[in-house]
C-alpha cells in the first residue's frame, strides 16, 4: 500500500523477494503535467509493469472495500507513503496486521512532513523505522530501525532519496524477523509533530540566524522552495551557502557608504535582510551572511546565482522582505 517514488525501492524488494504480493493498493490516478492528464502513481505503474493485481479506491472506510481487502487473504500488509486514512478493520484484516515504513525519528517526528522538519530543524541524525501500525497518528510500536547521520548540506530530496533506498532492506529483515520481534513502545514524553509545510514555513525571515535559514531553505528543497520578495516578485531558493559574520565584511561596508546615504529605502540599522554586494549577500539576524545559491523567479526556470543576477537586478543595499 503506497503512492510515490519512496514507496518503490520497498515494493520493488517485495517483488524480487520470496515473498508473494497478493494485491497493490495506491491512490487513484491524478491530473499530472501541463497537459493535466489524468497520470497512475508511481507504485501504480510499477504494478503495471510487473502485473500485480492493482486497487485504487478513494476511501478505505466501506464495508465492501474493507471486505475485498480481507479477501487477500495476505499475512500482512506494507504501508509506504499511501495516503489514505487505514480504519480498523483494513488495520487488523491480517494476521501479522499492517506494517509502516516512517522516513524520521519516532516519536520525534509523527506527522505530514517528516522529512522536511528533519531538515528544517537541523537534525544532524536520523532514522528509518518499521512500525507495528495503530489507529493513531504514527503512534505504533517500533519494530526495527535504522540509524542515519545527516550530511551538512543534504537537503529534503536527497534525505528522501537515501531513506527510500535504506528502507528495503529494513523492511525485508523486518519481515524475515516478524515472528520474533518484541515490539518497542514509543515514549511519549518526547513527542513532536511534523506539521504540513505552509505558505508561512516557505517565507524566509531575514532576522533569523542565517544556519536557520539554511536549513529552511534545504529542507524545502527541492519541492516547494523557500522564498523573498523583491519589486513585487517573489523569488523562490532552492539553495543557499554563508559565509564570516558582518564583522568580517567591514571592509565592504565601508565601500558602500554611498549606497547608505541614497537609498530610497536605506537599510536597517542592524543591516538584517540588506544585500551588501553585488554577489547576493545578504545580512541575517545573527550577522552572518547568506548567499542564495539557486533561484526561481515567477515563471522562471531555476538557475544559478550567477545566472540570476545576469537578467535580473538587485540593487546593492536593498532591504529585502
Amino acid at each position: 500500500m503506497g503512492t510515490p517514488a519512496f514507496a518503490l525501492p520497498a515494493l520493488a524488494a517485495l517483488w524480487a523477494s520470496e515473498h508473494e504480493i497478493v494485491a497493490v493498493y495506491t491512490q487513484p490516478p491524478r491530473p499530472a503535467g501541463r497537459g493535466q492528464k489524468e497520470t497512475p502513481s508511481p507504485v501504480h505503474q510499477f504494478a503495471i509493469a510487473h502485473n500485480l493485481p492493482v486497487y485504487t479506491p478513494t476511501s478505505l472506510k466501506t464495508s465492501e472495500i474493507q471486505a475485498k481487502f480481507a479477501s487477500h487473504k495476505a499475512d500482512i500488509a506494507v504501508v509506504v507513503a499511501y495516503g489514505l486514512l487505514l480504519p480498523l478493520p483494513i488495520l487488523e484484516a491480517y494476521k501479522y496486521g499492517c506494517v509502516n515504513i516512517h522516513p524520521s525519528a519516532l516519536p520525534r517526528w509523527r506527522g505530514a512532513a517528516p522529512l522536511q522538519r528533519t531538515i528544517m530543524a537541523g537534525d544532524t541524525t536520523t532514522q528509518i523505522i518499521i512500525m507495528q501500525m495503530d489507529s493513531g497518528l504514527d503512534t505504533g510500536d517500533i519494530l526495527m530501525t535504522e540509524d542515519f547521520e545527516i550530511a551538512d548540506g543534504t537537503n529534503a530530496g536527497q534525505l528522501h532519496d537515501i531513506l527510500a533506498e535504506k528502507s528495503a532492506p529494513l523492511l525485508l529483515n523486518t519481515l524475515k524477523s516478524i515472528k520474533n520481534i518484541t515490539p518497542q513502545k514509543q515514549s511519549e514524553t518526547s513527542v513532536t509533530y511534523a506539521k504540513k509545510i505552509t505558505k508561512d514555513d516557505q517565507k524566509i525571515d531575514w532576522h533569523k540566524p542565517a544556519h536557520e535559514i539554511r536549513q529552511q531553505i534545504l529542507g524545502l528543497s527541492p519541492a516547494q522552495g523557500a522564498f523573498f520578495s523583491y519589486n513585487n516578485e517573489v523569488i523562490k531558493v532552492f539553495g543557499a551557502e554563508i559565509t564570516p559574520s558582518l564583522r568580517g565584511e567591514t571592509e565592504a561596508i565601508h565601500k558602500q557608504q554611498d549606497w547608505i546615504a541614497a537609498s530610497a529605502t536605506p537599510p536597517r540599522n542592524d543591516n538584517t535582510g540588506t544585500m551588501i554586494d553585488e554577489n547576493l549577500g545578504i545580512v541575517c539576524g545573527d550577522g552572518k551572511i547568506l548567499r542564495p545559491t539557486i533561484l526561481q523567479r515567477p515563471n522562471k526556470k531555476r538557475m544559478s546565482a550567477e545566472e540570476f543576477l545576469n537578467g535580473f537586478e538587485i540593487t546593492v543595499g536593498t532591504v529585502l522582505e
